[in-house]
């Protein structure tokens, strides 16, 4: 079954059921002016202005120019005249977060400010509840995830912390030896008989298995140094997968590269019961918001492993063409049933039992993708597995790009 997902309910019943229940009009976008929702007035005021339209009526009162303005700054607002309403004003509101994936648009008859402002700004503070409290939900994932992370990565820490220290432990019995039989070379070099302590010295080198720690010295040195290399890989994997992508501004990345790096830590969940098989081919360099796309990859690693019940196949593959690249993940899970595949990016939507899922991780990844102005493509089959595909542009469309 395929599905490439129109924006998921990026509003709560709750914000939904609040602009139902007010008198003027209140539509929920996405950035591509895309109408997820509409209350009752805005239908009705749609219909007066456009007889047998819909609710994108009033989307199209707002300018390219405004458009552009409410991207960039977060918000915008206007006053516009038509035949069925002398004068109009329209507000666009992307609430706390400039960068937010979905936004709100108010349209007020400013003849009729007075209860209809007091009720807008009223229904604006619910709104920016509602925004805060999908932040601290949207970290709160996040954190949840690096939870389930934790005991993981650190067994990968601690397995190679571990043999290095048993490698430095047997490395200072080794300079003990070495260090005592150094010494008696130099007794017997400032002896009065050099030569006469030939005997003596062949002896305590083969008392303290010189030979062995010649042969062994080199291997200890070697496989220390490799796990230390191990846990500064996993410390350096860990850093670029948490920075913070608030401040941050979008920079060409190498997706590959982040997706190596976030497999590297999620790896120990994996290797127990995955064969991972790799089929990629070389990427240009894509702006992006490297963090985030690793979170994207971190959840869907993460389902497709908790999709694998006992042993199975998870493969990554990467392509491109002169517009867009993808990179997929395939698992031989269990697969998604077909009446869950609409439902798939909502919000706390999850199939897996409970205490095992929030059902934020999708909706996340959604959010984060949209962002960045790619999609969530999924193929999925039960009892034989999914596929989920993610793309992205190469490069992020332009202020001007954006509001043509």
């Amino acid at each position: 079954m395929n599905s490439t997902h129109a924006p998921p309910a990026l509003w709560s019943e709750d914000a939904l059921w609040a602009a139902s229940t007010i008198d003027f009009p209140i539509l929920f976008l996405d950035k591509s002016r895309t109408v997820h929702a509409a209350n009752p007035a805005a239908r009705a005021l749609a219909q007066r202005i456009a007889p047998g339209g819909g609710p994108e009526a009033l989307v199209a009162l707002v300018s390219d120019e405004g458009w552009a303005t409410a991207l960039r700054q977060g918000d915008w607002q206007g006053v516009v005249q038509v035949d069925a309403a002398p004068a109009l004003s329209l507000e666009i509101h992307f609430g706390h977060a400039r960068d937010s994936a979905h936004c709100v648009m108010v349209v007020v008859d400013i003849s009729e400010r007075g209860e209809r402002k007091r009720q807008y700004e009223e229904l604006q503070r619910t709104v920016d509840r509602l925004a805060s409290t999908q932040e601290q939900l949207l970290q709160s994932e996040k954190m949840a995830s690096i939870g389930q992370l934790a005991a993981g990565v650190a067994h990968e820490i601690n397995n190679p912390i571990g043999y290095v220290g048993s490698n430095l432990a047997t490395l200072q019995d080794y300079a003990t030896a070495l260090l005592t039989l150094m010494e008696k070379y130099h007794e017997a070099l400032f002896s009065e008989d050099p030569a006469g302590q030939r005997e003596e010295l062949l002896q305590a080198r083969q008392r303290l298995d010189i030979d062995y720690i010649a042969g062994d010295l080199p291997n200890l040195l070697k496989e220390s140094r490799e796990g230390i290399e191990r846990v500064t890989k996993i410390v350096q994997d860990l850093k670029d997968f948490s920075r913070v992508g608030r401040d941050q501004k979008m920079q060409p990345a190498d997706l590959l590269q982040g997706l190596d790096s976030t497999l590297n830590i999620v790896w120990n969940d994996l290797k127990y019961k995955v064969r991972l098989e790799k089929h990629y081919t070389s990427l240009p360099p894509v702006e992006c918001l490297a963090s985030e796309i690793n979170q994207v990859f971190l959840n869907l690693l993460l389902n497709a492993g908790q999709a694998i019940e006992q042993r199975g196949t998870i493969a990554l593959a990467s392509g491109c063409d002169e517009r867009e690249v993808w990179i997929s993940i395939t698992d031989s899970g269990c697969g998604i049933p077909p009446e869950a595949m609409p439902h798939l990016f909502d919000p706390f939507f999850t199939t897996k039992p409970i205490g095992r899922g929030t059902g934020l991780g999708l909706a996340i990844s959604y959010g984060i993708v949209a962002k960045h102005h790619g999609r969530i493509e999924v193929t999925s089959k039960v009892g034989q597995g999914s596929t989920f595909r993610v793309v992205l542009p190469i490069h992020q469309p332009r202020t001007g790009a954006t509001a043509a």
